[in-house]
């Protein structure tokens, strides 16, 4: 197991973003554009902001998202505004990042483990991966696994890898199959209505210069490498790591009658014992075993839970009862989060 730290983001409340994402009146036929019927209903997210939320200074160029679903798919729709719209990959599961490109993050089943991944650029070139586990959890990607039956259409409005010509954005559409993204949901199937995923976008941003008619990064003069990339968020997460799920925001998946999404007590609970997991990391990695009081790492304001912890020399457990009080929410050593119901 992994015993190293963790950095514990720096966020002052616990609020994630939401979304209602309603339901489909008919097929999506994907040419990267947003301006058609199928989107007119859909609600635009937030405007995206620095990974760091308000720690950092607003974006300079504006991000948005837009989502739906169906019995086969879940949509998502994006439009980056852009001045200089370049890409580079070509080839599949390539490390797209390394261009200018716009993410999409699922946890199906609210565990922060088996989550998925998926970049893509203005090429259109993708990259689908899946994570048993977060990387700060010792979690390797799985590289070769693939959303089978994704769909995907970027459409750019001026001309790609072209300095000089009237730019103004690129937009992205991709449908995930359901009979893909079900692997790791709650109970291998797809969400009901009413129920809600946790999801997170990103926009990974490079600053660059015109050299000889193209598009280049930027260069740090004192470093000779590329100056280090933008990271626009729907969903802010309070450090530079896309790799916590417990800070993406909820999609809540509707039908028409569906009651308005409301952040639950057990989320706040949760949320609570995330915290303890920073703590009780970061504790071993400064004295070399694990707190057996949760009361010690129950430092500052904002406590409402009584958690029961559980260790040994190398594991630990931490958990608290439910709002209902018919179950205990529990997490462990590598983070990864659960519910048991109480005889």
């Amino acid at each position: 197991m992994n015993r190293s730290g963790v950095p514990e983001p720096a966020i002052e409340r616990y609020e994630p973003k939401s979304y209602r994402c309603e339901r489909a009146s008919g097929p999506l036929e994907l040419d990267g554009r947003l301006d058609k019927p199928f989107w007119a209903a859909a609600a635009w997210t937030d405007d995206f902001v620095d990974i760091e939320g308000d720690l950092r200074p607003r974006p300079a160029k504006r991000t948005r998202a837009k989502m739906r679903w169906d019995d086969e798919f879940f949509y998502v729709g994006a439009e980056l505004e852009d001045d200089e719209v370049w890409a580079t990959l070509t080839e599949r599961d390539s490390v797209i990042f390394q261009d200018n490109d716009f993410e999409i993050f699922i946890d199906a089943n609210g565990s922060s483990h088996g989550y998925y991944e998926l970049e893509i650029n203005a090429l259109g070139t993708v990259w689908d991966l899946l994570l048993p586990r977060p990387y700060r959890d010792g979690g390797p990607p799985v590289n070769g696994w693939d959303i089978a039956g994704l769909r995907t259409a970027v459409h750019v409005e001026g001309e790609l890898n072209r300095p000089g010509a009237d730019s103004r954005r690129w937009s992205v559409e991709v449908a995930m199959p359901w009979a893909s993204l079900k692997e790791c949901a709650a109970e291998g199937r797809p969400p009901a209505a009413g129920e809600c995923w946790r999801v997170n976008f990103s926009r990974v941003q490079w600053q660059v210069d015109v050299v000889d008619g193209r598009y280049v990064k930027r260069l740090d003069p004192e470093t000779g490498r590329p100056c280090p990339e933008d990271n626009w968020v729907w969903s802010p997460m309070g450090l530079v790591n896309m790799h916590y799920p417990e800070l993406w925001g909820y999609v809540q998946f509707a039908e028409a009658d569906t009651p308005a999404f409301e952040l639950t007590e057990d989320e706040r609970i949760k949320w609570q014992l995330r915290r303890l997991y920073y703590r009780q990391r970061n504790y071993y990695e400064a004295q070399g075993r694990f707190a057996s009081d949760a009361a010690e790492l129950m430092t500052g304001e904002g406590w409402t839970i009584s958690p029961q912890a559980e260790t040994t020399s190398g594991l630990f457990q931490l958990s608290a009862p439910s709002e209902d009080g018919r179950s205990r929410l529990c997490i462990r050593e590598d983070g990864r989060f659960w519910k048991e119901e109480l005889r």
